[in-house]
């Protein structure tokens, strides 16, 4: 009988040295928490924070790859709906992710598997492991094959309905001679496998908004959002 990991590897389509590294990348912390003593595996969170990283680059060099003559606006909106929470969602969803990820019994019972962020941030961890694995070629198949293949047709643009609201927010910053945004977290709350951040914007020292989210992104995203509407207004 296989690990269970095998059948995620071969719809990844990498044949993994150290499998480790996979298992590791579906190991929330809630999992660590409950793990025997038996267990060495670590959780995916350090995984998410390099997966995101090379994400962002993978995306940047596939864009100004495939559209030059691209102003750098509309290669940022590209690049945002790209690396999107909602997005990495749908990526997680074709590869059935959530069958995969390795919870803690109480993380289980709340829906774990089903939860946008915990899918997302599976989705960096994994790139994260086949960097580390296969090294930049693996990561950049990884990414060309389900970031920008199932991203249907970028030369349309960002689909309706998907804002980038932070770079419309530094347009609008540069269009009226203010400083750039500036993002700071102010409040997290809730139990570590299932926080709430509050992050607060600010341009200048006359405006700020702040927002909640199931992570940074989202609420700095929706920050962002107040905080146009306030300087549109």
């Amino acid at each position: 009988m296989g690990a269970a990991w095998e059948p995620l590897a071969e719809k990844i389509g990498h044949q993994f040295q150290r499998p480790e590294l996979l298992v590791r990348a579906l190991t929330h912390k809630s999992r660590i928490a409950e793990r025997s003593a038996a267990d060495p595996t670590r959780d995916n969170e350090q995984l998410e924070f390099l997966g995101d990283s090379i994400l962002g680059f993978l995306v940047s060099e596939a864009l100004i790859t495939q559209f030059p003559h691209y102003p750098e606006g509309k290669l940022s909106k590209l690049k945002a709906w790209l690396v999107s929470s909602a997005h990495l969602l749908a990526i997680a969803e074709s590869l059935s992710l959530g069958e995969y990820l390795r919870l803690g019994r109480g993380e289980e019972m709340s829906g774990g598997r089903g939860k946008r962020a915990l899918l997302a941030n599976a989705v960096e961890a994994i790139l994260a492991a086949l960097y580390l694995d296969g090294g930049m070629p693996a990561a950049r198949a990884f990414v060309e094959a389900r970031v920008l293949r199932d991203a249907g047709d970028l030369e349309a643009g960002v689909p309706v309905g998907v804002t980038d609201h932070k770079s419309l927010l530094q347009e609008k910053a540069q269009a009226l001679k203010y400083p750039p945004p500036k993002y700071v977290t102010i409040a997290e709350r809730g139990p570590e496998h299932a926080k709430t951040f509050t992050v607060e914007v600010r341009v200048g020292k006359a405006f700020n908004a702040a927002a909640e989210g199931i992570s940074k992104k989202e609420a700095s995203q929706r920050a962002a959002e107040l905080l146009l509407a306030q300087l549109s207004g």
